[in-house]
């Protein structure tokens, strides 16, 4: 018997992946609500932020963008390129610095970095045990990628396979346009013992070792970037919104889901981290916690009950400051 007893809601009243629309919403925006709704919804950011091109650009200026596929479209405009060729963006750094990717927010003082795509490599790979050892996340527009191999792993035998690479195509069947969960199941449903062939984007390498920003674009401002103290709140779908910069015990728990997300779906995504932890603060104990999963788009991703208690023990670690 399940430990809460948790009913699945169905049918037309069930919820879209996360960042996805609700089922049953409005988004005509007809009728007097919708038009107090519009009244309502915040003014376009009006921020300007820099940027290159990780193997060496001049520096553009990138403003009127409120979501993530809006920012990659800009930077695809500046550049003269199309945006299919951005497989994803770095902060305040040209390295494949995973830990410093463009991901739910910006500072206002981060300096962005557009990686292109490279090389195509496609490798046939033989599953010999059920986890791959890869954590997967995504650009939030369209492409998916390696984020994490895990030491010993089947992934990590493999050389061809690197952090960074876009995962294109698995056994012919394109994954563009596919979130990170999405491909991670792929991957997790093939059988152990199966060959299937993998098709990856490494990003473009730089034809030198050491580039950045060729001058300060900002006059008045100091060189160093990522100092800003607000933030600019990105979603997949929906606009942006100008926030203050996360606490400490916000980034500890972040962390925290993130690595438990990584070891139960194998992705990673800090929105989706800090929308468990949002969901989980106000709450009182396990069973308000698991009612509010149930209650809210998180049920898409079918989250088991020993799952659900161990986010909810990560959460209450945070807010005893049992985790820094």
């Amino acid at each position: 018997m399940p430990l809460f007893n948790r009913p699945r809601r169905r049918g037309a009243d069930s919820a879209s992946p996360v960042n996805g629309q609700r089922a049953g919403s409005d988004s005509s925006g007809e009728g007097s609500a919708g038009q107090e709704r519009r009244a309502d919804s915040p003014a376009r950011p009006k921020l300007v932020f820099h940027c290159q091109l990780a193997h060496g650009s001049p520096t553009g200026i990138i403003s009127g963008f409120t979501n993530v596929k809006e920012l990659y479209q800009k930077i695809a405009d500046c550049y003269d390129m199309p945006v299919s060729e951005i497989l994803f963006c770095t902060l305040n750094t040209h390295k494949l610095d995973m830990s410093k990717l463009l991901g739910g927010q910006i500072g206002l003082e981060d300096f962005i970095f557009a990686h292109k795509k490279g090389q195509a490599k496609e490798i046939e790979i033989v599953k010999t045990e059920q986890a791959l050892g890869l954590t997967i996340t995504d650009n939030g527009a369209g492409y998916a990628f390696i984020k994490r191999v895990k030491e010993g792993s089947v992934m990590a035998r493999i050389p061809h396979v690197q952090v960074g690479d876009h995962i294109e195509k698995i056994d012919g069947v394109s994954l563009v346009g596919n979130r990170h969960y999405e491909v991670a199941k792929r991957l997790k449903d093939i059988p152990v013992d199966k060959a299937f062939l993998l098709r990856v984007v490494e990003p473009l390498k730089a034809g030198f070792a050491n580039i950045g920003p060729r001058s300060d674009p900002r006059a008045g401002k100091k060189a160093g970037y990522g100092s800003g103290k607000a933030t600019l709140r990105l979603r997949a779908n929906g606009p942006a919104r100008l926030e203050d910069a996360p606490t400490d015990m916000v980034e500890a728990a972040t962390n925290k889901i993130n690595s438990l997300l990584e070891s139960f779906l194998g992705i990673n995504d800090s929105e989706l981290a800090t929308q468990i932890w949002e969901l989980g603060e106000s709450k009182a104990n396990t069973m308000e916690f698991a009612e509010a999963i149930d209650g809210s788009d998180l049920e898409a991703f079918g989250f088991t009950d020993d799952f659900v208690i161990e986010l909810w023990g990560a959460i209450t670690d945070v807010k005893a400051g049992r985790v820094k």
